[in-house]
């Protein structure tokens, strides 16, 4: 219980057990009951050896007047010493107050509470009344503990208030160049946005550019047999016409069956063309961020053989073993095949890269290899592109996955690839992708999709 007793020169006096804050209390009640005790005792210029287990050693407070500051418990005895003297001469002393805001931090180890006093007093039967308020900051440790206060009148003269009119003023500056500058950072935020939109676009005809050559090689082909077959199947309509002549329906009708697989052989290539150019439209424009069900193994097989045509097509005198192992057991998993392609370009372009440097090297017996593979594990399908080229420096390995770096020689590389791969498979897909390197060995990417 809460006791309250009238003492002379005081209105009420707060008797309050300390103990009584640890026990059967939740921790916001704990907080009341100090806070309580401390107004009482700010306002009855109580004792300070009764409540120095809720004032910290380190307390700081500002009075209603600018000589009003107090730095540890011993200046909070001092300035009540002062109280007590000021109050002999006053009569009827009384006041009540009210919490007008109380703020506890999301971690619940602070608080601010604010409070309005209405102070009443009596001087040669002049009555008095005076409006307080009394700020107050406290943190949790073990126990609630006062560490900052500050008291002002609720008058206009910064006389009498410890500079409460400035600190507003003050308040206001410091609010105007937070505004300017959240102000600023958003539209360096907009601006950085547009700059990283532009790089991926970059990045993407980077990329693109890389598939060119492949996807000119991968046209030509079908086109060559569409044009063999449009050529065969044009004679044959001519013999056709021939044996119609002469009346033998059995050779017109067997040199028709001839033109329609031949038919059937230029839709099929049609198609393929069709499907190259497609995807070659897809890897360019902005992807839905859409996943469907896709054949990963096709789809790596697919740009292995793009990406080798394309640098053939720059270099002649580039080649090199390319190794698969797909893992014809996983089917169709769902992925956004246009951003796992570019994935898979970018790994299968820098391992070509890595075989073609150690190549240069004229190093005995060196064959070039780039090998990828796939595996269905229990909860996961894994995919990996390894090449034995020069391997990456262990200095630089920790580095590779970070925007802009690159271990190619400028202009050679935006050092965008693996860091927008890595940003593919981690956040995109909900994946892993690791390297595991050994220099002049070789280097092996692993990409690990959650099924």
């Amino acid at each position: 219980m809460l006791n309250l007793k009238k003492e002379k020169g005081a209105f009420l006096k707060f008797h309050y057990p300390l103990n009584l804050i640890k026990m059967n209390t939740t921790k916001e009640q704990e907080l009341l009951r100090t806070y309580q005790l401390f107004v009482a005792s700010f306002m009855e210029n109580s004792s300070v050896d009764e409540l120095n287990d809720i004032l910290s050693p380190d307390i700081m407070g500002f009075g209603t007047t600018s000589d009003e500051k107090v730095f540890g418990i011993e200046a909070v005895r001092n300035l009540n010493d002062i109280g007590k003297q000021q109050k002999q001469s006053l009569e009827d002393y009384h006041y009540t107050s009210k919490i007008i805001k109380k703020q506890i931090s999301k971690k619940g180890d602070a608080a601010i509470i604010i409070t309005e006093i209405n102070l009443g007093y009596s001087i040669h039967e002049i009555k008095t009344v005076m409006p307080l308020r009394i700020t107050t900051v406290l943190f949790f440790d073990e126990t609630w503990k006062v560490i900052h206060w500050h008291g002002s009148l609720g008058v206009e003269s910064e006389g009498d208030t410890w500079h409460q009119n400035e600190w507003q003023r003050d308040n206001d500056r410091l609010q105007k160049k937070v505004d300017e500058q959240t102000a600023e950072l958003k539209k360096s935020l907009v601006d950085l946005k547009a700059t990283q939109s532009q790089l991926i676009q970059s990045e993407k005809m980077a990329s693109l550019g890389e598939l060119t050559a492949g996807i000119a090689h991968e046209i030509q082909n079908p086109l060559n047999f569409v044009n063999n077959f449009s050529e065969v199947s044009n004679e044959l309509v001519d013999e056709m016409n021939e044996e119609l002549d002469k009346g033998d329906l059995e050779e017109a009708k067997a040199i028709s069956l001839d033109i329609k697989q031949n038919l059937e052989k230029i839709n099929h290539h049609g198609k393929r063309a069709d499907a190259i150019v497609k995807g070659m439209l897809q890897h360019s424009r902005s992807n839905t961020g859409k996943k469907e069900p896709t054949d990963i193994n096709a789809l790596a097989d697919e740009y292995l053989r793009l990406a080798y045509h394309g640098l053939r097509a720059k270099d002649k005198s580039f080649n090199a073993q390319l190794v698969t192992d797909f893992d014809d057991t996983i089917g169709n998993i769902n992925i956004i095949s246009q951003d796992m392609g570019r994935v898979i370009l970018n790994l299968i372009t820098n391992a070509f890269y890595a075989v073609n440097e150690k190549k240069k090297e004229q190093v005995a017996g060196y064959e070039p290899t780039v090998s990828i593979s796939t595996k269905k594990n229990t909860d996961t399908i894994e995919l990996k592109v390894t090449d034995n080229g020069k391997g990456i420096p262990e200095s630089v390995k920790e580095k590779v996955f970070q925007p802009f770096f690159t271990t190619k020689p400028t202009g050679e590389g935006t050092g965008l690839g693996l860091s927008l791969s890595y940003d593919i498979i981690t956040k995109g897909h909900g994946g892993e992708l690791k390297v595991n390197t050994k220099q002049n060995i070789g280097t092996e990417f692993s990409i690990n999709l959650p099924l």
